[in-house]
């Protein structure tokens, strides 16, 4: 059963004030979703360059969104990031994407001297020669990334500093698996969240236009669909314009 909006003004009133919460949520996501994942590898590279006392680094994460999946820039120590022509590599492209292929680390001696090294205008603007990468693989088989550490001097890296690169990016993955997994709990949790605002929302409306629990359902999906504006949105606009009545039950 369908129940007609009121009037226009009515719609134009929600459309706004679905907006502002729609702006306000994707904020608060971004900030909240994001933060977690940048703040652990931007500490996996800070560490990184501590511990090794190289101080040039970088760190890339498969973009699985992208179908075949690509390799991406997500922060660097050193350089900057804007300064990379290429932030986003195939699995078999450059260096990056050979490691990530092979899951083994790579030496080279001499980034301008390599073929496969695509990134040589920022080489010679960051004043970097020598490169050790290493995969950051989870359990020795779910690839995750690969962490590259540079020198402006020419260097070779020894089997001691591979495997404390190794090691370093072992803890690496560790540590971003176990935040995907607190940031997919998350989502999980704002889905629950979501749920409940759609049935709080349906409830104030049944209260206060003496409608049934399908009417009060439809009438949320028209103004979802008017307003261009997610279910949830339109939830959140619900509660801040309408009063919620003494002794409501979210559950009746």
């Amino acid at each position: 059963m369908q129940i007609a909006l009121e009037n226009d003004s009515e719609v134009e009133a929600m459309c706004v004030m679905a907006n502002q919460v729609q702006d306000i949520i994707k904020i608060s996501e971004a900030m909240t979703y994001e933060k977690y994942i940048d703040d652990v590898l931007n500490l996996i590279v800070t560490v990184t360059a501590t511990i090794t006392q190289i101080k040039t680094c970088s760190l890339w994460l498969i973009d699985k969104r992208e179908n075949p999946w690509t390799i991406r820039l997500k922060t660097s120590r050193g350089i900057d990031t804007d300064l990379f022509y290429h932030k986003s590599l195939a699995l078999n492209q450059g260096v990056v994407g050979m490691v990530a292929t092979y899951k083994k680390p790579l030496i080279i001696a001499d980034v301008l001297k390599d073929r496969q090294f695509k990134e040589k205008d920022m080489a010679r603007r960051s004043g970097i020669v020598s490169m050790l990468g290493v995969p950051i693989v989870y359990k020795n088989d779910k690839l995750l990334g690969v962490l590259n550490c540079f020198t402006t001097k020419p260097h070779e890296f020894s089997k001691t500093e591979v495997n404390l690169m190794s090691n370093l990016a072992d803890q690496a993955a560790i540590s971003i698996f176990n935040t995907e997994l607190m940031v997919r709990a998350e989502l999980a949790k704002e889905e629950l969240n979501t749920h409940d605002l759609l049935m709080r929302a349906n409830n104030v409306l049944m209260q206060q236009r003496k409608i049934a629990a399908d009417e009060a359902s439809d009438w949320i999906q028209q103004c979802s669909d008017a307003s261009c504006m997610s279910l949830r949105h339109v939830a959140e606009a619900i509660l801040l314009t309408c009063p919620v009545p003494h002794n409501t039950s979210y559950f009746s």
